[in-house]
């Protein structure tokens, strides 16, 4: 990576200039005042005026108060030579962006052993080095209790945390957990440590001021401010994403680092950033302190996190997936595409189809919500789960089972025999039944159930929807079908009930969606 070099500029926004020379312009006469207009009445949905709080005239006493509890973290590993692993590192890394990283790679690749027309040993007789990398992490328990990120740790051989004075403490790494990018580590020491302790994150307010404490580019210490730029940000990285995004100023390095609240409480956990250049733009992300709390917790206690599991494959409910469940007011909820086979959905009742509207009393209005508040849900617990089924809301009563390492398959039955491709009117589809030629045609599981579509009529509902030959077809309106006999004769219900679309639950090699299709044309018209 090349170097981040800094680049300062100056705004000059118009100021007003004195001409030299120039007397000062004379006072005018007085004049009697004009009165004063009368007061603009306020539009009737104007808000009301909210009182600004008053911003701190400085952030050095906070600063001085936090900054003993916030350490940098330094790993090593140990690195085979390139010739032995050609995935590992040629050369030992400088702290990403320092200026000392291009200077280290162009000594290494002129006097790395075994370079043309350099003496020594070939390359497949290097001994390993070591890699080094740095991070932020903050004490969390003056015992010793050190959190950070996991990608600041992962594959690290060695852990050292460097104190405020620059103390460096081996570390014990006690657990990390992946999903949430988390790691707890612990220290011991003869030193009195700081310590700070989580806020509130969910009280953290788009506009409120916070400082940003950390490691950037190896420069330990440093301290940026700024503001709650937006809440609940889905950045990707995972099933649990709810980033707080704020712009103060983090940088690579910064990671594991606290975000703080102006009661100098951790309100998130500085772990990723969006930059085309490598350096701070003013949009970086943090994980919310009340999701950190409790992954930490068990990470400290015992190593390993335990979540919540409904076992269901969820997809986001659109408008018109709404529109043809009969769902009143517009696309929310979550989806069950499918519901695992002895899954703890499934032997509470919840069936394909279902739309969760509220789980334990907390409403989810998006599909993203429902993985993260079941897996903060303790495990064995009974939650009643209020579903959209058949028209109507039915409260299901669900044991919260344990997240297990690996998802587990939903099972089906055998395919019915082979028969000739059928048109579905109106949707552009051609499809038959499974039958073993089909079966080895599209590579479909042996015991895959369903209709599978052998052509899509382009321009067509199905084409707009991206529908592919080799998609089975599952179900309609949420019933089973087996042959194109039950979907042509479930489309031509639909249309009698003046339904505007049709749902379909399609399976493909990357699991199951419901795909809402357009019923175009008069019954029996070609799609």
């Amino acid at each position: 990576m090349r170097p981040a070099y800094p680049v300062l500029a100056m705004l000059i926004a118009g100021l007003p200039m004195l001409a030299q020379g120039q007397p000062a312009p004379t006072a005018p006469a007085p004049v009697a005042p004009l009165p004063a207009p009368p007061a603009a009445a306020a539009p009737n949905n104007a808000p009301p005026a909210v009182p600004m709080r008053d911003a701190p005239p400085s952030f050095a006493p906070l600063a001085r108060q936090l900054l003993p509890a916030v350490v940098n973290i330094s790993t090593t590993q140990n690195a085979q030579a390139r010739a032995n692993r050609p995935d590992a590192p040629d050369m030992p890394q400088a702290p990403p962006g320092s200026p000392f990283e291009e200077f280290f790679r162009d000594f290494f690749n002129r006097n790395r052993p075994g370079q043309p027309g350099q003496p020594g040993q070939g390359p497949e007789q290097q001994r390993p080095r070591r890699a080094q990398s740095l991070g932020s992490g903050f004490v969390i328990d003056t015992s010793g209790i050190v959190v950070t990120n996991n990608h600041v740790i992962d594959g690290a051989d060695e852990i050292n945390v460097i104190l405020q004075d620059n103390t460096t403490i081996r570390a014990e790494l006690l657990g990390t957990d992946p999903r949430t990018d988390l790691a707890v580590l612990r220290i011991k020491t003869d030193k009195p440590l700081s310590a700070v302790q989580f806020g509130d994150s969910d009280t953290a307010q788009v506009g409120d001021w916070v400082l940003a404490i950390g490691n950037p580019f190896g420069l330990g210490g440093t301290v940026t401010a700024g503001i709650v730029s937006a809440r609940g940000r889905d950045i990707r990285q995972g099933m649990y994403d709810d980033f707080i995004q704020t712009d103060a100023a983090i940088n690579r390095g910064n990671s594991g680092g606290p975000l703080f609240n102006l009661e100098g409480k951790v309100v998130g956990i500085n772990t990723a950033i969006y930059s085309p250049s490598g350096g701070s733009i003013g949009i970086g992300f943090s994980i919310p302190s009340n999701l950190a709390r409790n992954i930490t917790a068990q990470l400290r206690d015992g190593g390993k996190v335990r979540r919540g599991w409904l076992g269901v494959n969820i997809q986001q409910v659109t408008d018109e997936i709404a529109e043809s469940l009969g769902l009143s007011g517009g696309g929310r909820g979550a989806l069950v595409a499918r519901a695992q086979e002895d899954g703890p959905a499934a032997q509470a009742g919840i069936k394909n189809g279902d739309v969760i509207l509220r789980f334990n009393g907390q409403e989810v209005r998006e599909m993203r919500t429902l993985p993260r508040v079941v897996a903060e849900t303790p495990v064995g617990r009974p939650v009643p789960v209020v579903v959209w089924r058949d028209g109507r809301e039915q409260t299901v009563n669900v044991t919260v089972g344990e997240l297990p390492a690996e998802p587990q398959q939903a099972a089906a039955t055998s395919a019915p025999s082979a028969s000739r491709p059928t048109e579905l009117s109106g949707l552009g589809l051609r499809v038959a039944p499974i039958s073993p030629e089909t079966r080895e045609r599209f590579s479909l599981k042996p015991d895959q159930r369903g209709v599978v579509i052998m052509e899509v009529s382009p321009d067509s509902p199905a084409a707009e929807r991206e529908l592919r030959p080799g998609d089975v077809i599952v179900e309609v309106q949420q019933e089973r079908v087996t042959t194109p006999q039950e979907i042509q004769a479930k489309l031509e219900q639909l249309r009698r009930q003046n339904r505007p679309s049709a749902l379909l639950l399609i399976e493909t090699a990357q699991g199951q969606r419901f795909v809402p299709l357009r019923l175009r044309g008069e019954r029996g018209s070609p799609g």
